[in-house]
């Protein structure tokens, strides 16, 4: 079987390439699937070990369902969790008009999200062409994007700046940077929807690292995950590190000082 007609196997089946689950990819119609899973899954990841033949049972089964789940939709994640943290824990010792403000950071943080994203589609479509199976041997020089490519069945190859390594990076950074009110909040003044969140937002965190030492070890080049990991941590530092002490922003989120 080649790799092309794998590729639309799979997307029959609704099955990810990108998938560890062996028990979806044993659904397909075609002999031996198991095995042309783990040769392509091999022969894709740069590490010695892997490349080597041999499995980390650590990282068998779970990025599949994590990725689906969690990292394709990190950044809704990140919000749902944050927007009622920043409105319960910036309430202390302040007023809804700093409630507010320190909301829109919610806004700047999206926006810079959007951008990094497009910006990394934008450059794998202007840097990539369309090739017909993993040879590299024919071009499809009329399909000029990675949707349309990916949509006919084919290949795209191009600079592909690691977004999922920009995504968790960043989230972890900015969950952080906002989970620092509660360190100064009397537990007397907390409530039980408040604690709920903070512990939700440290299991996320805790889920964001795991799924960025999955996408290091199984995704993306080093360059690729290095450029997106350095946007997120940039997008970080410009805006809490440089932008938010100055009057004119969103601010801080509330130190122990500002609490005296």
């Amino acid at each position: 079987i080649s790799f092309v007609e794998l590729k639309r196997a799979l997307n029959e089946e609704s099955i990810p390439f990108d998938g560890f689950d062996s028990k979806l990819w044993n659904r397909l119609s075609i002999p031996n699937a198991s095995e042309l899973r783990n040769r392509f899954f091999l022969e894709s990841i740069p590490s010695p070990t892997f490349a080597a033949g041999r499995s980390n049972p650590a990282f068998t089964a779970p990025p599949s369902t994590a990725y689906r789940y969690f990292v394709k939709v990190s950044w809704a994640w990140t919000i749902a969790l944050l927007l009622p943290f920043i409105r319960y824990s910036n309430i202390y010792n302040r007023n809804h008009t700093f409630v507010l403000r320190r909301l829109t950071s919610l806004l700047v943080a999206t926006s810079i999200w959007y951008t990094c994203t497009e910006t990394f589609s934008y450059i794998e479509d202007i840097t990539g062409s369309c090739f017909e199976s993993d040879t590299m041997q024919v071009i499809h020089g009329d399909i000029t994007t990675k949707a349309a490519c990916k949509k006919a069945g084919f290949i795209w190859d191009g600079f592909d700046i690691s977004g999922h390594s920009f995504i968790l990076a960043y989230s972890s950074l900015v969950i952080v940077e906002e989970m620092v009110p509660m360190l100064n909040i009397p537990r007397s003044d907390r409530n039980v929807l408040l604690d709920y969140i903070y512990i939700a937002l440290n299991a996320i965190v805790a889920i964001w690292i795991w799924m960025f030492g999955c996408t290091s070890v199984y995704f993306h080049d080093i360059i690729d995950k290095t450029i997106g990991t350095l946007c997120g941590i940039l997008g970080w530092y410009v805006t809490y590190g440089v932008w938010y002490p100055m009057s004119f922003s969103p601010g801080l989120p509330p130190q122990q000082k500002q609490h005296a």
